[in-house]
């Protein structure tokens, strides 16, 4: 990262990143005066011996690359450019320390959505495929030759963030990757329709701000969570699901209905009645003004257990009108039998939001417990009652819920960007 120290010496700093790490615990760093100049240098590395560098040159990375004898475990290097540093990279990924990676990390130094070609990823670069298990590539284009010769036989987490990809290569790269578990894709670009069948999956990153891709769930038997950080835009593109039997965390949404699909924030189902049965936990996003949208969307879900509600100003869908949802014609199954955790984040208390959340506390029969976050948390025992006025908790439908109020602000979009891949997370919505 620029700006960073860096444990090589002092002439070895600059204006690209590079990381090359080893599987052996790290040496300990050399003493030194606080001014920088090192008491000790560095000793050459040797196997196993990992290799840090921050903020170096290239011909500085060159050097640490050329005398590391190899293995190394992991490489990362965000600073491509087209032309000489490009066939640089490609002497790099062709050394004896970067033959066997574990983990790669690698992209251009910006993104040129307009120049779709220009940045293309060093062919070299993939040579290590048989033996990585992470990968992450940004800013740069796919080579229509390189995938189809590729065997990612135990890439477990894989990454793809501005990349320039046809359809012809992403329709390959995932049978490829035959112990693939988590996925993530943002502002990926080349294709308009992202197909995606995988028996491995576990988890599913999406995420395009243009709005203009459409991901396409048609087979992927193990897939247990669908995440869709969001950003600035609120036009994500389109997701649909036609087979995901065991699908149990999605969001965060949009509520927007759209005749008999399910359309949140551009989220579809073929299949609805049937795959979304399996659902438990789910994040809708919305302003406190779409109470019908969201029980369009609630009805959908008949086995939900956990709701999280992330309070914010949707500017397109000001001038949207949802239809009236008509609760005695369509009853929402979860709010009678399933439904037990509520929370409410980002809440300030204005009314339109007080009589969202009080919706809740009257109608939802089986819960346990509603978490407010926000700023506009009970700080002492006269305002706590008083929230529990507005609310009417005496008259609530479950008389076993439990009210929390908490003065905190919570940023989900980066919550969920932090823990993408980790899957031993059995709720990546939640935060303590």
């Amino acid at each position: 990262m620029t700006g960073a120290t860096s444990r090589w010496p002092s002439e070895a700093r600059p204006t690209s990143t590079t990381e090359n790490l080893a599987s052996s615990p790290e040496q300990p760093e050399s003493a030194g005066d606080q001014g920088g100049n090192s008491g000790v240098r560095p000793r050459p590395p040797g196997p196993g011996v990992p290799i840090r560098t921050s903020s170096v040159f290239p011909d500085a990375a060159s050097k640490v690359i050329s005398k590391h004898p190899g293995p190394a475990r992991r490489f990362c290097f965000h600073g491509l450019c087209p032309g000489d540093l490009h066939d640089q990279a490609e002497t790099w990924f062709l050394s004896r320390a970067l033959a066997k990676l574990h983990e790669l990390d690698v992209g251009y130094a910006f993104c040129d959505e307009r120049n779709p070609g220009r940045n293309p990823l060093p062919p070299s670069a993939l040579r290590s495929a048989p033996t990585l298990l992470v990968a992450k590539i940004s800013c740069c284009d796919l080579p229509r030759e390189m995938v189809p010769s590729m065997g990612f036989d135990l890439l477990q987490r894989l990454s793809l963030i501005s990349v320039y990809i046809s359809v012809d290569v992403f329709r390959g790269l995932l049978p490829a990757c035959r112990a693939l578990e988590s996925l993530h894709m943002s502002n990926v670009l080349g294709t308009r329709c992202l197909h995606v069948r995988s028996p491995t999956l576990r988890s599913i990153c999406f995420r395009n701000t243009s709005g203009r891709a459409e991901l396409v769930i048609e087979d992927v038997p193990r897939l247990v969570r669908l995440l869709i950080p969001f950003g600035c835009r609120e036009n994500c593109g389109t997701i649909r699901v036609i087979s995901a039997p065991k699908l149990e965390i999605l969001g965060p949404l949009l509520p927007v209905v759209s005749k008999l699909l399910l359309v949140s924030q551009g989220v579809s189902s073929a299949d609805l009645a049937n795959s979304m049965h399996t659902v438990k936990i789910l994040a809708l996003r919305c302003s406190g003004y779409e109470l019908d949208g969201v029980l369009n969307i609630l009805r959908r879900f008949p086995c939900l257990e956990k709701l999280y509600i992330i309070f914010h100003k949707h500017y397109e869908m000001d001038a949207k009108i949802e239809p009236q949802y008509d609760r005695r014609l369509y009853p929402i199954e979860c709010l009678q039998t399933h439904l037990k955790t509520v929370v409410f984040e980002t809440f300030v208390g204005h009314d339109k939001q007080l009589e969202f959340a009080k919706f809740f506390v009257l109608n939802a029969k089986v819960l346990k417990e509603i978490e407010f976050e926000g700023i506009y948390g009970a700080k002492n025992d006269v305002s706590l009652a008083y929230q529990h006025t507005l609310l009417r908790v005496e008259n609530r439908a479950s008389r076993d819920a439990q009210f929390e109020f908490r003065s905190r602000y919570r940023n989900t979009a980066i919550h969920l960007l932090r823990h993408i891949h980790d899957l031993s997370v059995a709720d990546p919505f939640e935060q303590l």
